[in-house]
C-alpha cells in the first residue's frame, strides 16, 4: 500500500492538512464545476431522498448535495474528527447528521440510504473493494453509489510522486470494484481542474444496487482500524510514512500552481477563442495570494542572483 493509504496516516496527515484545506489546497484541485459535474451522476432529483456522504471531510461535496437534497435527509461520515470540526461550521450544512465513522465498516443498517457519495476519500482507504461493498450493503435496492477519485497520472514524475503518497487507482481497478460488488449499470464521466491538460485526471464513477442485502463479495480477513495501538515497529512505520507520505502529497500543490500560471498567461494571450465562465474555473482569492507570493519570491530571487 502507498504510504497514506493507512488510515491512522490519514487522521494525522488531516489533522495538520485540514488547518488550510478549504482555502488553499481544494481550491487547486478539486473545484465547484468538478464537483457539480459529478455528482449528475449522483441522481439527486428528489430533494427527500436519503443519501450519505462518507469521507465527507470539511463539506465541500457535502454543499453540493444540499443544493439538491434536505439538509436533514443527509449523513456526513468521516474519520477525521478536525475536517469534521470545519464542516459543521458552515451555515448551509445545518441539519446534517455528522457522524465520525470508517468507510469500510458503516454504522448504518443494510438497505438504508437511497444514495452514497463519496469523493477524494477511496484514495486513502487500505481495502478499496470492502469500502465499495459497503457501499453496496447500506444502500437501498435501486439505491445509486457515486465515487469520485483520482486516476493514475500519465507522467512518469507525477506517477512516481502519486505513488509514494496515496492510491490512484486505474479506471479499470474503479470498474472492477464496484463490478465485483454487485452494482450494475455502471457509469463515468472523467473530471479535472481546468489547468490540467491531455491528462485523464480523476474519475466520477456510479452504478445502482439491484436486489436489497449486502454485497455477493466475500470480505474477510482483520479490518484495520484508525484506533489500533501501535507496537514498536508500527510506530516506526508510521512515523516515516506520514513525514515522506505527506511531503510527496504537498510536492502536488507547486505542481499546481505552475499549471495555474501556465494556463492563465495561455488564456490571456493565445486563447483561440474566448472562454465562458462556464468553461473554466475562477481564481480564488486564496489561489491568487499563493500566486502571487510565488511570483514575488521568484522575482526577488533572480534579483538576487542578477546583482550579486
Amino acid at each position: 500500500m502507498r504510504l497514506v493509504q493507512h488510515k491512522k496516516e490519514a487522521f494525522w496527515f488531516y489533522r495538520f492538512l485540514s488547518i488550510f484545506y478549504d482555502d488553499y489546497v481544494n481550491p487547486f484541485f478539486w473545484t465547484e464545476r468538478m464537483r457539480n459535474e459529478s455528482l449528475e451522476l449522483a441522481e439527486l432529483d428528489t430533494p427527500n431522498l436519503k443519501v450519505v456522504d462518507v469521507g465527507s471531510g470539511t463539506g465541500f461535496t457535502t454543499q453540493g448535495i444540499v443544493k439538491q437534497i434536505a439538509t436533514t435527509n443527509v449523513s456526513c461520515v468521516d474519520q477525521s474528527p478536525h475536517q469534521m470540526a470545519r464542516a459543521k461550521k458552515k451555515a448551509d450544512l445545518k441539519g446534517c447528521h455528522f457522524q465520525l465513522g470508517d468507510a469500510e465498516d458503516l454504522n448504518f443498517p443494510t438497505d438504508h440510504f437511497d444514495r452514497y457519495v463519496s469523493a477524494g476519500s477511496i484514495e486513502y482507504w487500505p481495502e478499496p473493494q470492502r469500502g465499495i461493498a459497503e457501499a453496496y450493503r447500506v444502500l437501498k435496492p435501486g439505491g445509486v453509489a457515486l465515487m469520485i477519485g483520482p486516476l493514475q497520472p500519465d507522467n512518469w514524475l507525477g506517477r512516481v510522486i502519486a505513488n509514494l503518497w496515496m492510491l490512484f487507482p486505474s479506471e479499470r481497478e474503479y470498474h472492477k470494484w464496484f463490478k465485483d460488488a454487485g452494482f450494475t449499470d455502471i457509469k463515468k464521466k472523467y473530471v479535472a481542474p481546468d489547468w490540467v491538460k491531455n491528462e485523464k485526471y480523476g474519475i466520477a464513477i456510479s452504478g445502482s444496487k439491484p436486489s436489497p442485502g449486502a454485497s455477493p463479495i466475500n470480505q474477510n480477513g482483520k479490518l484495520e482500524k484508525p484506533g489500533d495501538r501501535l507496537s514498536i515497529l508500527r510506530g516506526i512505520k508510521f512515523f516515516f510514512r506520514l513525514i515522506i507520505g505527506s511531503l510527496a502529497g504537498f510536492l502536488f500543490i507547486p505542481m499546481a500552481v505552475m499549471g495555474n500560471l501556465r494556463k492563465f498567461f495561455a488564456d490571456r494571450f493565445f486563447a483561440k477563442e474566448e472562454l465562458t465562465q462556464e468553461d473554466t474555473d475562477p481564481f480564488t482569492p486564496q489561489q491568487i495570494f499563493v500566486l502571487l507570493v510565488l511570483v514575488t519570491m521568484a522575482i526577488l530571487g533572480l534579483s538576487y542572483l542578477i546583482l550579486s
